[in-house]
């Protein structure tokens, strides 16, 4: 989401958008259709139920520990010789990035995938201040230069057909219309090597943190990460105070859970484990390294006795992938950071329920997300815990309450019941319906349905008669 857009008005500029371009459709659909497969694959070459269980403890243990071991990881980075920044708010992280940037008069910054990032907009901050700012991951590279957000937490273009990043190219770099994947990637490679080499900031999220050695665990497949984090002289880590695992030894199995349920990998092609600024004798590294750890409505979120357990995320992506709302949508009509399921039950504690709505209804409830998370989220659960929140706020609409109250009472009168039904299988639809409450949205994109002449009760009564 650009910096001054309202999450609302995002998400209705992006939704006219989607129906402008089909192609969208298609090209979300067949990459999570892709990633859907690989990861089922992956899960069944282990004993995933077990992994799974054993990641929700972890992770809950942590979070229910959590002043623990954010002050052990406190303790551990500083003997690393990390200097540590906390951030309660998202202000509170960009002021401390920009004392780093001023102190240091860094003028040029290559950063690594991070959706906690995008989260702060840490871009836009930077370039407020006059650095030069690239993206290095190529889906990244690709939505900075169209001026877009990401649309998933992985996959940040599998909005973009080929055909739409051969267009993109040719304007760019003067690669022909038909170049391959292979030749575009190439030509990005060309363009970040000089970036890689002239800048004086790197930055990165973290996809864990080791308590036990503050040690920062990134995972990646094309090398931009490990770049961005050894070849400039500072190095800034943005981290989610829910990152943390505790022991070393458990981001090896958390690695590999994740990857499998993000792209179905056993394991990510780059795995980085950072301990620290370049030591005496070493010949790379940064000289110095900085980890900003953010709170930014987490503590917030883990006050909460149910919608807690959404901290466990470690941002696979797979809800996303096998969200059948999601997928007919990509992640740009959710208006903010995080999109899916996973998006909607953290956006109303991180921005707000007000400002989060009406993403805790952006789902059917099929509970396709929480059979594939790896730490065992509920997330439907929790989607009907910020449901109940949004009604006794009153944020819900109040045409929708009446219907919903006039539907239990005629439900619980069999005699009205019928009536209604009867009325109801009569009206005109192809020419009143979407005039309906309730029904008349429904049917805005949709072909009005050809009601049956009797109702279920009369067929059922017949059948067994």
């Amino acid at each position: 989401m650009s910096g001054g857009t309202s999450p609302g008005r995002y998400r209705a500029e992006a939704a006219r958008t989607l129906t402008e371009r089909p192609g969208v459709r298609a090209a979300v659909t067949s990459a999570t259709d892709h990633s859907n497969t690989n990861r089922g694959r992956a899960y069944s070459e282990i004993d995933s139920e077990r992994w799974r269980d054993w990641a929700r403890d972890v992770k809950s243990h942590v979070l229910t520990h959590l002043d623990h071991y954010l002050e052990q990881a406190d303790a551990s980075l500083a003997a690393n010789g990390v200097r540590v920044h906390w951030a309660e708010t998202a202000a509170d992280a960009l002021t401390a990035l920009r004392g780093i940037v001023r102190e240091r008069d860094l003028k040029r910054a290559i950063k690594g995938k991070s959706m906690l990032t995008e989260e702060l907009g840490v871009n836009a901050h930077l370039e407020g201040l006059g650095v030069h700012v690239r993206e290095a991951d190529l889906g990244e590279y690709i939505v900075q230069m169209l001026g877009q957000p990401p649309t998933h937490i992985v996959g940040p273009a599998i909005h973009l057909s080929v055909a739409d990043c051969q267009r993109l190219f040719h304007e760019r770099f003067g690669t022909p219309l038909d170049g391959s994947p292979d030749l575009l990637a190439k030509a990005a490679r060309e363009v970040l090597r000089r970036e890689f080499l002239a800048a004086d900031l790197g930055i990165s999220g973290a996809n864990f943190l080791a308590a036990d050695t503050g040690t920062i665990a990134l995972i990646e497949n094309e090398g931009n990460i490990r770049l961005s984090t050894s070849l400039p002289r500072v190095h800034v880590a943005f981290v989610g105070i829910e990152k943390l695992v505790p022991r070393l030894e458990d981001v090896a199995g958390f690695v590999q859970l994740t990857t499998r349920g993000s792209t179905g990998q056993p394991i990510g092609n780059y795995v980085s484990l950072i301990q620290g600024p370049r030591r005496p004798g070493e010949p790379d590294g940064p000289e110095e390294v900085h980890v900003i750890m953010v709170d930014n409505g987490r503590t917030h979120l883990l006050a909460d006795d149910e919608a807690w357990e959404a901290l466990r995320c470690v941002r696979c992506g797979a809800c996303l992938n096998i969200c059948p709302v999601y997928r007919q949508t990509g992640g740009h009509a959710y208006g903010w950071t995080y999109s899916g399921p996973i998006g909607a039950i953290i956006a109303p504690a991180l921005l707000g329920l007000e400002q989060a709505m009406p993403l805790p209804f952006a789902s059917t409830l099929c509970g396709a997300c929480a059979d594939v998370c790896p730490v065992r989220i509920p997330i439907p659960d929790l989607l009907l815990h910020w449901r109940e929140q949004a009604v006794d706020a009153g944020l819900t609409s109040t045409t929708e309450a009446v219907g919903l109250t006039a539907y239990t009472t005629a439900a619980e009168h069999r005699g009205l019941f019928a009536a209604g039904g009867a009325m109801l299988r009569w009206l005109p639809w192809r020419l009143g319906g979407r005039a309906l409450p309730i029904l008349g949205g429904w049917m805005q994109e949709r072909t009005a349905p050809q009601p049956s002449r009797r109702s279920f009760s009369s067929l059922w009564k017949d059948g067994i008669e």
